[in-house]
Parts: C-alpha cells; sequence; structure tokens
C-alpha cells in the first residue's frame, strides 16, 4: 500500500512550485549519487547511527559513498527535503543500487544475513 502524499490538488496553487522545489539541489544530488553508487549512505555530523552504518560496512569490507548534510544544528532544513523526497524519517538514510533499504538497523540486518552481498549481485 503506497503512503499518502498530499495530492497536489488539495495544495494553493501559489505554493505547489515551492512544495516541488524545496531544496531541489539537495534532492538531486542524492538521487544522482544513489544512481551512480551501489551503496550509498546519507548522514549527518554527530549522529551515532550514521558512524554505525559506516563501520558495518566497513567491517563487511564494502565500499560505499558518503554524503553528510551537516549536524543537529545545522542543515536541517535541507535534511528534511530529503525525508519529504523518500518518506524515511531519520538518518542515515542507506541506498543499495538507487533503492533506499532504510537506515542503520535494516542495513545491520542485510549484512547479517549476506542479503547484502545479493543485492550488490557478489553472490
Amino acid at each position: 500500500m503506497p503512503r499518502p502524499i498530499l495530492e497536489e490538488t488539495r495544495m494553493l496553487p501559489a505554493i505547489r512550485d515551492r512544495v516541488a522545489n524545496w531544496h531541489a539541489d539537495i534532492v538531486h544530488n542524492v538521487q544522482a549519487a544513489a544512481l551512480s553508487n551501489p551503496v550509498l549512505v546519507v548522514g549527518m555530523a554527530q549522529n551515532p547511527f550514521c558512524r554505525r552504518a559506516r563501520r558495518a560496512l566497513n567491517a563487511a569490507g564494502q565500499p560505499h559513498h558518503y554524503l553528510e548534510y551537516g549536524s543537529y544544528l545545522s542543515q536541517w532544513r535541507r535534511r528534511t527535503a530529503l525525508k519529504m523526497w523518500t518518506g524515511w524519517p531519520t538518518f542515515p538514510m542507506v541506498f543499495v543500487r538507487g533503492v533506499l533499504i532504510g537506515g542503520y538497523q535494516e542495513l545491520q540486518g542485510l549484512i547479517d544475513r549476506g542479503e547484502l552481498k545479493r543485492m550488490l549481485g557478489e553472490l
């Protein structure tokens, strides 16, 4: 079942552009990086789960690309655009072959079950 998203027809026409283009640059950067890197971690400074995700990938010997946007006190508006785009409420956001797989816990589960290697075509 798809998650509910407010239909454009339920928005005042004057704000539709603003909603559609809310920090579009960060969304485009992440879209491009997710498509051009087998594994992408999008995170923020000072977040322990972002560090854990990167450590888990390093421990699994899995190369990955990392994008960092601010910290708890900076760039939160820009990160909100990513949350609006993906629907994922927390960081990190981990993409495998362009597919959002979740955050640290979901990544660790894939690694533990050997599914990450399968997703990457390494098994």
